[in-house]
This record gives C-alpha cells, structure tokens and sequence, in this order.
C-alpha cells in the first residue's frame, strides 16, 4: 500500500486518542501477541521508557540528542503528533520518510490476521515502531508513553532506564485520592531490571514508585536538581547537579522554567543509561541543538506568535507563567484557544491566565472530542469581566482573525489542545 492507503488502513482501527483514552478494560494481551508475531522485536534493543504527566515529550527528545550526541543509533518512539504522523516514528530524531512508512504498515497489515486479536490504532503504530527500531538495528529505543503507563502499549518494553517526570492533573476524574491512582498507574513501567529516574518527589507518591521492584533510583532534589537557571536570548542558561557532579553553562534553547527541570531529569536519565558521568561539552552540544514543536514555540514576531499545546492545567499555568517570566510584551495579549472535552474549560482558562489578556479567540480544536468555540466563549465571558472574547469556529480562521486584529506590539499566543497547536502550526509555517 502507499502512504495514503497506509494511513487508511490504521484509521480503520479504533483510536483510543479520539475517544478520550479511557483506560476501562485495557490489556497488554493484544501488543504482546502482535509483538509475538513480529517476533517480539522490543527484545533487540535497549529501552529508555519515559512517562508523566508533563514534561515527557520534551524529556524522551532531551534523551534522544543525549543519546545520539554520544555517537548511539537512537530510535524515538512519541505521541500524539503535531501535524504528521510520521513525526512519532524518528530515528536520530529524524522522521520516517513516507516511503518507509508505507511499506513498514504494509508489512504490519499483512501479519495483524496471525495475531489473533484486532488491536486498535495505537497498538498497531506502536508494533511498527518497535518492528522499525529492530530492522534499522538501532542501539536504543527512546519510548514515549501514550496514556499512564501499565496498559499502555508501550509497555510491552521492559526499560532499561525507567524515568517519570511528575503526576499532575490529566486522564482523570478527580474522584478519591486520584494522584496516588495515576501514580500506580505510571508505575507500571517500572520492571525488575529497570533503574529508576524519579522527578516526582511527593513522599506518598515516592512511596509507590520506590515499591515497584527496581535495581536503583535516583530522586530529584537529591540525586540531581537545577542549581542554577537563567533566562537567555532564545532559552535557559543552566547548571545541572547530576549524580555524576555539576554541569555549568548548558544553554537550552527551549522557553521555561520546567525545561530546566525536563533537561536535568534527561542528563540523568542519559546517566542512568551509560552507567556513568556525562562529559560537559557532549551535553552542551547535545542541548545546543534542540527542537520541540508545539511546545512554547516561536512562529513570529512583529507581532509576536506564540504556539503551545499545553492541555491540562499545570501544563497551561507553566505557559501562563513562562510568558510572564520571559517575554515582556508592550502591547495586547490575544489568546486563541481550543480544548478537548475532558478539560475543566474554567480551570484550564485561570491556568492559561485569560484574565490578563486583552482578546480571547475561541476555536473548536480539529477532534471528534472538542469542546465547541461557543462553549469556551461562554464561560470565558463568565469568569473574566470586561475580556474581548470573540467565537472563530476553525483553528486556521482563528489564528488569522489573531493576526489581522494584532500590532507590531501584540503578542498572539494560541494554545489549549496538542490539536490546536498542530493545526495552528501547519498553518502558519504554510
């Protein structure tokens, strides 16, 4: 099949991502035989897992430079994508090309009916990517997890490096003590022979990450930390306390706090893989190049645009906190937002701080789970008195309503939804 058959073929699966990841009935029985028939190729290599609330993304691409400054052949295996799916598959931090897409869903097709299961979307792009890292003979899998952790897909791997960024607020209800829920459940990808790499540091949250057998662990705010951070032009200027010692002068080309945060639980991830210090110029070189689309990216100036796809509150509240820190913007903040339906629109619009903007767009993201603009607008009118909210249905015709009402001076920041950010992205780099 082609590329379009190819994407045909996957769309025909049911996807977890379209119908707000309910967690109810999962099981590994379904990867594990697809695995089984692709002749488990998560066993040919190593496998640096990373899950968390916040932050993941951004720490599995950290990871991977780390890993491929140090001369490795790195397979980086992420979701959801910005704008193509071919952005979830990388090796090197390069994208599958369409020719090798098309051909690794074929090979995939072919071989479903042996399993003996129907597997869902992600299931099935997870085997190929695992199929892909073991035929390209990659040296590591740098693996992103979808959703929690212990029914993901992804956790077919057993992880050499077991890193958890934090637990915050997403994928649930609220209902009892949900962060020791979430917690259990990203726990998950802690096997017996994996070494763990802790960024959550609530003792009760600790606790049951720690019980979960491991070979070692190493916690943030003990083990390693951010000794320093500085706001640079374009990024962060970062010392790094690793257990292998301290780092100084690591710029990071990525915009907030948390990134400092993100890029020390990396180096000690990268650590933890070598079993060893990190050389200081490896890391700066590692760093100097980063990329992370959709994340507090800079798309223009004059006036200034800003794309994010922050989704959940913490993630909207370091947006908020990082366009305060860093950008000090002379004239109007216009915010275009769109969001999915399993999000508190109120909570999601205090963390976004709306009420310090001058203009809300309301858009209705690209996704059979999206809140509608109206819906958004509503209760952005209600909670910010005063607020210029305005309802532009599609992401593209809202980022250029933006555009056409903003000045040289203004700052658009458009955000809410990973959707969002893809749909905003495609269209201003067009």
């Amino acid at each position: 099949m082609d590329y379009a058959g190819a994407l045909d073929y996957l769309d025909r699966h049911i996807n977890r991502e379209a119908t707000a990841g309910h967690v109810e009935g999962l099981s590994l029985e379904p990867i594990r035989r697809l695995a089984g028939v692709l002749g488990d190729p998560q066993r040919a290599f190593k496998v640096v897992h990373v899950t968390g609330t916040n932050g993941k993304g951004s720490v599995a691409r950290m990871v991977s430079a780390l890993l491929v400054e140090h001369g490795l052949s790195v397979g980086t295996y992420s979701s959801p994508h910005l704008e193509r799916i071919n952005e979830r598959l990388m090796w090197n931090l390069e994208p599958i090309s369409d020719h090798d897409f098309a051909a690794l869903i074929t090979d995939i097709a072919e071989l479903e009916p042996l399993a003996g299961v129907t597997p869902s979307y992600f299931e099935l792009l997870t085997a190929a990517a695992l199929s892909w890292f073991a035929h390209s003979a990659i040296d590591v899998a740098v693996v992103e997890v979808g959703l929690l952790g212990r029914f993901d897909a992804t956790n077919v791997v057993d992880a050499d490096v077991a890193v958890i960024t934090n637990i915050g607020f997403d994928h649930t209800d609220g209902v009892g003590d949900w962060r020791a829920a979430i917690a259990s459940e990203k726990a998950g990808i802690i096997k017996p022979g994996s070494f763990l790499v802790l960024g959550e540091t609530e003792p009760e949250l600790r606790e049951i990450f720690e019980r979960e057998p491991h070979v070692g662990t190493w916690v943030r705010g003990e083990d390693f930390d951010v000794e320093q951070d500085r706001v640079a032009v374009g990024g962060r200027l970062l010392d790094l306390r690793t257990p292998g010692g301290v780092i100084e002068d690591v710029f990071v080309p990525l915009h907030g706090r948390h990134q400092a945060d993100n890029a020390a639980l990396a180096v000690t991830a990268a650590e933890a893989f070598f079993a060893r210090a990190l050389d200081a110029e490896v890391v700066r070189a590692a760093f100097a190049g980063l990329r992370a689309p959709g994340r507090f990216e800079v798309l223009g100036h004059l006036p200034l645009v800003i794309v994010d796809g922050a989704h959940n509150p913490d993630g909207a509240s370091a947006l908020a906190d990082t366009m305060n820190d860093e950008f000090d913007v002379g004239g109007r903040r216009i915010l275009v937002v769109g969001m999915l339906a399993e999000r508190d629109v109120g909570a999601m619009l205090e963390a976004l701080d709306a009420g310090r903007a001058d203009v809300l767009i309301a858009c209705t993201a690209p996704s059979p789970r999206a809140v509608p603009a109206e819906v958004i607008a509503e209760v952005a009118r209600e909670r910010f008195a005063g607020l210029d909210v305005e309802v532009v249905a599609g992401v593209e015709a809202a980022v250029s309503r933006a555009l056409a009402i903003a000045s040289e001076d203004d700052v658009v920041l458009v955000t809410g939804s990973i959707y969002v950010a893809g749909a905003a992205r495609a269209h201003l780099t067009r």
